[in-house]
């Protein structure tokens, strides 16, 4: 790791010259111009001043972000397949907000029963027709149409008919 360049990108997004932080930190614009060429390292208590004074410490400093996956192929896809149907989980939700799903719900069957949680349910009818049941209610919904509802109610989604049925259905957890 680049110690130095990273502090002078630190220093550079505060807005302040090497003489300020220099002035912060009690050191001189001599020595951070150093430490920013990688020609000299600062001590564990030299470097925690210069980081709070950054606005930052030392594991912020440290951690190394992941980059951010943005493309799903199939090989990241995770299936499970039952009597009912298949569930495929389109991305990790690891560290994400939504849960995309593929669910294929073969004919006369449904998915499990979903108890109440904080959140909402999106989902787009790629194929075939599903019964909604949320709580006492329930809805048809048809190939090429959506739905959407909140998940504070017992909900499952039902195949009723002779052929399988195929849908998108995202959860949104906060």
């Amino acid at each position: 790791m680049e110690i130095g360049a990273k502090i002078k990108r630190l220093r550079l997004q505060s807005k302040m010259t090497q003489e300020e932080l220099a002035n912060r930190c009690e050191l001189t614009k001599g020595y951070i111009s150093q430490l920013e060429n990688d020609l000299t390292s600062p001590s564990i208590a030299t470097l925690v001043d210069i980081l709070e004074s950054l606005g930052t410490n030392l594991k912020a400093f440290f951690s190394e972000a992941s980059p951010e996956k943005v493309v799903y192929t199939a090989d990241d896809f995770s299936v499970k397949e039952d009597e009912s149907g298949e569930t495929t989980w389109l991305v990790s939700n690891a560290g994400h907000m939504m849960e995309p799903l593929r669910i294929k719900i073969a004919p006369h069957s449904e998915t499990v029963e979903d108890t109440p949680h904080e959140g909402e349910e999106f989902g787009y009818v790629l194929s075939g027709k599903i019964v909604i049941e949320k709580g006492e209610k329930c809805y048809e919904c048809g190939q090429n149409c959506a739905f959407y509802f909140k998940s504070d109610l017992v909900h499952r989604i039902k195949n009723t008919c002779g052929e399988s049925a195929e849908i998108l259905w995202i959860t949104c957890v906060p």
